[in-house]
């Protein structure tokens, strides 16, 4: 995967630039200490990771994320962590605080890889049919699968893509997250972002900004936090 990074400190940009080094399936190709600049190059040339800060001067960060192509995956590189919530309401891949250690550099790698591989895997785009009582059908790889609800744990949403995580697999449909939320019982499921949709019963823990589902961390968006607190908190939920 060819990769930019987008920082106006050169020593942050050269920080990134050397972890990117250290990863075989990424490949370098240019870096830019402005938003600005790097909107320029992105008009002519496709990317398939920007490493980027959020506080530059000029266009920030995050109004430079929400106008890169769709298939260009972000993953955020700064020093502040108050605007994780934020990135994830657009889409964003990941977040990384800096400095940087290398071993959650590898992660955020992994789980673009990862995202990729999806993406460009025919048999892993499904569609989703038939909706029952408790479960619904997907197509994938010429064969129709049933999905309980029950076995769903979270539902991410990349771009125009949504990932479902059950309890053995991920599948991915090119379908939007608000229209497979419509399809989604609502005694079951709950939107915590614009990027996700969780299943209440598959709650592990829960404090005022993220969910924890299994080893997962899941953020709970400003545009959904009091929604979010209305159903778990006011009707006690996990009281019985």
């Amino acid at each position: 995967m060819n990769c930019i990074v987008v920082d106006d400190e050169p020593l942050a940009r050269e920080a990134i630039v050397g972890l990117i080094s250290q990863v075989p399936e990424l490949e370098f190709v240019k870096e830019f200490s402005s938003a600005d600049a790097a909107a320029k190059y992105l008009e002519t040339e496709h990317v398939d990771i920007i490493f980027l800060d959020i506080q530059m001067p000029g266009t920030d960060g995050i109004s430079f994320a929400q106008t890169i192509p769709q298939k260009t995956m972000v993953i955020f590189t700064t020093a502040y962590s108050q605007y994780a919530l934020e990135s994830y309401e657009i889409d964003a891949l990941d977040y990384l605080i800096k400095p940087v250690k290398p071993e959650r550099f590898q992660r955020a790698v992994a789980k673009a890889m990862s995202y990729k591989k999806l993406l460009e895997t025919d048999t892993y785009v499904v569609d989703v049919n038939d909706i029952q009582e408790n479960y619904f059908f997907i197509r994938a790889d010429r064969k129709v699968f049933k999905v309980l609800f029950n076995d769903i744990l979270f539902i991410q949403g990349l771009k125009d893509y949504v990932v479902l995580f059950t309890t053995d697999q991920k599948v991915i449909t090119a379908m939007n997250i608000k229209t497979i939320q419509a399809r989604l019982p609502l005694n079951i499921f709950i939107r915590t972002s614009k990027s996700y949709i969780i299943n209440k019963h598959k709650i592990s823990s829960f404090d005022n900004n993220t969910v924890y589902i299994d080893q997962h961390e899941i953020p709970i968006g400003n545009s959904y936090h009091a929604a979010f607190f209305e159903d778990f908190v006011n009707k006690k939920l996990f009281s019985k």
